[in-house]
C-alpha cells in the first residue's frame, strides 16, 4: 500500500522542520522530497514526526505489562498508538522470579506475534535488583542482589528481549553483572543510595542510563553529587519524567542545559490509571490512590505517572524546551539508547513509517504505525 503525505512541516533526520512530500510504500518510508503522486493527506498546516518511543511504560487505560495477557498489552498498544507512540518497552516491577517467567513469556508471544497499534521492542526489566532504602514503589518483599544467572533465565523466557536491566549499583554483585552483562542489554542505575564515586565506577563498568533521573535517587548537592552529580559528568542517557509532578519545570529546563538535548530521555513511567479518571488502582502487587492526576501509595510514596509520553513531549514545550529537542528525546534518543535506531526513531528514507501528524497545539490528527495508519 502505498500513502503520500504532501504539504508538511517534517521533522527531518536532522531535527529540523522543513517543508515536504513523504511516500510510504508498505512499512517503509520510500521518499522525502518531491512526490509527483498525488496527496493521499494534505498536511498543510500540519508537523509531521517520528512516532514516539516510551522505554519506561508500566501501563495505561486500565492494564498493566505484569498483568501478564495479552489482552491487557493489546489494550496498552492500541491506547499508545492513539496517543502518537508507535512503539514502546514494556516495563516490570519488583515481582517474583515466577510472575516474572510468566509475564515475560507472554511479552515474547505478543513481541512476535502483535500486529496492530504500537509494537513492542522488548522489556525494560526495573526490579528486583534495588536497594530497600530507595524503592519508592517497588514491593520490598521481592527485592535482591543482582543475579546474573536469574537475568539470563528470565532473559531466556522473554526470548532474549530485555533491552533494559535496572539495578542499584552499590549493591553486592552490582559490579560483576554489569560488567557481564553491559553488551547484553542496557544497564539502567536506578532506585539507589549511590554517592559519586560508586556511580561513576558502574559508569565505567559500562552502565550507560539512568532510570527516572532525580527520582529515587539521593538528591544533587555541592559537596555530595551522588548518581546525578555522575549523570552530569559522564555521557550516560537520562530519563526525565515530564509529567509536571516528578521533576519541577525548572529542573526540566536546568537539566537540558545541563546534560543536553542528545542524552535526555522522555519517558512516561505510567501506570495503569493513565488515560483514566481519579480513583484506586495497583502497580506492582500494591493499591495505589489516584487523586488530580497523581498516583501514591497509601504512605504518599509517588507510585508512577498518570501521564502518557505525549504529554510529557507537550509539557516540556510548556516549560519552555524548543520542540524539536523534545521530539528528539521521545523518538530517536530512546531508539539509540535501545539499538533500534536503524530502523526506527527518526523520519528518514528505508525506516519504518511511524509517523505522528499534529497540529501546533498538539492535537493529533493521523499516526501511522510500520505505515498502517490507525489514525
Amino acid at each position: 500500500m502505498t500513502t503520500v503525505i504532501k504539504n508538511g512541516q517534517v521533522l527531518g533526520d536532522n531535527f529540523s522542520f522543513k517543508q515536504q512530500d513523504i511516500k510510504l510504500s508498505g512499512e517503509i518510508i520510500d521518499t522525502i522530497g518531491e512526490v509527483v503522486e498525488k496527496a493521499t493527506i494534505d498536511a498543510k498546516g500540519l508537523y509531521v514526526v517520528p512516532g514516539l518511543i516510551d522505554i519506561h511504560t508500566h501501563g495505561c487505560n486500565g492494564c498493566d505489562f505484569c498483568d501478564g495477557k495479552i489482552s491487557s498489552l493489546e489494550t496498552i498498544s492500541t491506547y499508545l498508538a492513539h496517543n502518537g507512540i508507535t512503539s514502546f518497552l514494556g516495563t516490570s516491577m519488583s515481582l517474583s522470579e515466577e510472575k516474572l517467567h510468566s509475564i515475560f513469556k507472554i511479552a515474547k508471544d505478543f513481541i512476535r506475534e502483535n500486529k496492530k497499534g504500537a509494537y513492542m521492542h522488548g522489556i525494560n526489566m526495573e526490579g528486583p535488583f534495588f536497594n530497600e532504602l530507595k524503592k519508592g514503589a517497588q514491593s520490598g518483599d521481592n527485592l535482591k542482589n543482582p543475579d546474573i544467572e536469574m537475568f539470563h533465565r528470565l532473559n531466556e523466557s522473554s526470548g532474549n528481549n530485555i533491552r533494559v536491566c535496572c539495578l542499584s549499583p552499590e549493591l553486592d554483585g552490582s559490579d560483576q553483572f554489569t560488567s557481564s552483562l553491559k553488551d547484553s542489554t542496557v544497564i539502567s542505575l536506578a532506585h539507589t543510595t549511590a554517592d559519586y564515586d560508586i556511580s561513576m565506577k558502574a559508569i565505567d563498568l559500562g552502565a550507560s542510563n539512568i532510570t527516572h533521573l532525580y527520582n529515587a535517587m539521593a538528591p544533587f548537592t555541592h559537596r555530595s553529587p551522588g548518581l546525578v552529580g555522575a549523570a552530569f559528568d559522564s555521557n550516560v542517557s537520562c530519563e526525565l519524567i515530564c509529567d509536571g509532578i516528578h521533576v519541577h519545570p525548572a529542573v526540566i529546563r536546568s537539566t537540558f542545559k545541563t546534560v543536553g538535548a542528545e542524552r535526555i530521555i522522555l519517558v512516561s513511567d505510567s501506570m495503569c490509571a493513565c488515560g483514566l479518571s481519579d480513583g484506586i488502582y495497583e502497580l506492582g502487587g500494591q493499591k495505589v490512590i489516584v487523586k488530580d492526576s497523581t498516583a501514591t501509595l497509601e504512605n504518599g510514596t509517588i507510585a508512577g505517572s498518570t501521564t502518557n509520553l505525549m504529554s510529557c513531549v507537550k509539557n516540556c514545550v510548556d516549560f519552555g524546551i524548543p520542540l524539536e529537542d523534545a521530539l528528539k528525546a521521545a523518538s530517536i534518543n530512546p531508539a539509540k539508547l535501545i539499538g533500534v535506531d536503524d530502523i526506527t526513531g527518526s523520519v528518514a528514507v528505508g525506516k519504518y513509517a511511524d509517523l505522528m501528524l499534529m497540529d501546533e497545539k498538539f492535537h493529533i490528527k493521523h499516526v501511522f504505525v510500520k505505515g498502517k495508519q490507525v489514525i
